[in-house]
């Protein structure tokens, strides 16, 4: 399990991202202030044989959770990273309520320990 990350204004980033091997769950979470699917989330199936990716707009938060055993994920995106812009929020946040097909076998320190988002 990855949980919700973004990174922030004033650089915040889009990403592409892809299953290079396995299958995950992904997840966007829309957090842009005035959007009209404001703390929606949307979610594929991304799975390397199909070569299948997901666009996540800067702004929306993403996370995945593997669906089989030794996934990997290969990200672009469309700004550097600055660490004092990473936002992590909590994956199972009610202000979210995202439908995971399971819980987590896995998750790291920083997402278990993972704030709620606060509208």
């Amino acid at each position: 399990m990855r949980g919700l990350h973004l990174q922030a204004e004033p650089q915040p980033e889009a990403k592409l991202v892809r299953a290079t091997r396995g299958r995950v769950f992904d997840v966007a979470v829309d957090l842009r202030p005035g959007s009209p699917t404001y703390c929606a989330w949307t979610a594929v199936e991304l799975d390397a044989d199909r070569r299948n990716a997901l666009y996540i707009p800067a702004g929306c938060a993403h996370g995945f959770l593997s669906l089989v055993d030794d996934s990997e994920v290969a990200y672009l995106m469309s700004a550097p990273y600055v660490a004092d812009l990473a936002r992590t929020y909590r994956w199972n946040d009610p202000a979210f309520a995202i439908a995971w097909p399971t819980a987590p076998a896995l998750i790291s320190d920083r997402d278990a320990a993972a704030a709620d988002f606060r509208r």
